[in-house]
């Protein structure tokens, strides 16, 4: 498990439970020691005990020694350099998971195209995606996710070795289908969380959350996905997590920017990362190569970048011209 945040510290403290031998590579080597005695990560999941069957290390190369599966649960804009890093040391045949939910900013590639071009296409790369919340799935709480890859072996290997009887996995091939729902979900509970902020009501959330999936199956469509999968949990059902629940790091940016605060001074109040930030500005970019309107993400760019206010986005998503609802348009 190749990422100590509250994602990857969560996974490797399920697998661990489910009778799996697991390793958990911190980039830090401070945290990983701390880990190691403690038995806890207080930075990233405090008062989660993680037992003493995980091994915690700080070295990439002996993370990886005999794996079967190496899972990354590393911020989007650090994961290339991570996988480039630890390539080499890859045993051979080994599955990769990418738990990772973002767009790489630079050349506006999906998580699995990061891990692909740098281990040279030489591994099966799967997604793992869907409606989680780290501190829910550690306490072993209903949660479904699901899988996503073209290659069917890696899909049932890894359903077979994540399943417990808290977590449940679905397949699926539509790999860049659910990895733009990863995405943009985030960009679309940022403005879940002005709409709250602002006192606007729960029609307008309703409506922003369904007008929200309209935008994500647009430009997975796009791409190459398949709109039912935005209907699935990689969309929809990740959607309406993030967008009301009070753990959803990016409901939360979105929350503090209603209220009138600075990015810059949200973002110095925590360690965590908030992917919707960067997504933003990628998912616009994405959007104008294959011709596609994304006119909340559009909104929420100019509220992150300061040249409107939460208040007067609302206002432009409002007068927008009226369309159909299912002609296709934004």
């Amino acid at each position: 498990m190749l990422g100590a945040g509250s994602w990857g510290t969560a996974l490797a403290a399920h697998l661990a439970a489910s009778g799996r031998d697991v390793t958990l590579w911190a980039r830090d080597a401070q945290l990983a020691a701390e880990m190691a005695t403690g038995r806890a990560n207080s930075r990233y999941l405090p008062g989660v005990d993680l037992g003493s069957s995980i091994r915690i290390t700080a070295s990439l190369p002996e993370s990886v020694e005999g794996a079967e599966l190496v899972l990354f649960a590393i911020p989007s804009h650090g994961l290339r350099a991570v996988v480039r890093d630890v390539a080499k040391a890859l045993p051979p045949g080994v599955v990769l998971v990418s738990a990772t939910k973002g767009l790489e900013t630079d050349t506006l590639a999906r998580m699995s195209e990061v891990v692909a071009d740098e281990t040279g296409g030489r591994h099966p790369v799967v997604v793992l995606s869907g409606p989680s919340f780290a501190s829910e799935v550690v306490r072993r709480l209903p949660t479904a996710l699901v899988v996503a890859s073209t290659d069917e072996q890696a899909v049932r290997l890894v359903q077979q070795e994540l399943k417990s009887a808290s977590l449940r996995l679905y397949g699926s091939d539509d790999v860049a289908g659910v990895e733009i729902g990863a995405a943009l979900k985030n960009v679309i509970a940022i403005a879940a969380g002005v709409v709250e902020a602002l006192d606007l009501g729960r029609n307008a959330l309703a409506a922003l959350i369904t007008r929200g999936l309209a935008e994500m199956s647009r430009l997975a469509s796009a791409i190459g996905g398949r709109r039912e999968t935005l209907a699935g949990l990689s969309g929809l059902g990740d959607l309406v997590l993030t967008c009301t629940g009070d753990l959803s790091r990016n409901r939360r940016v979105g929350l503090e920017l209603g209220r009138g605060r600075a990015l810059d001074a949200i973002l110095g109040d925590t360690r965590m990362v908030a992917e919707g930030i960067r997504t933003t500005s990628a998912a616009l970019a994405l959007g104008q190569r294959h011709d596609v309107e994304l006119p909340i993400a559009a909104q929420m760019a100019e509220v992150l970048a300061g040249r409107q206010t939460p208040r007067q986005a609302v206002g432009c998503l409002m007068l927008r011209p009226q369309r159909g609802e299912s002609d296709g348009s934004p």
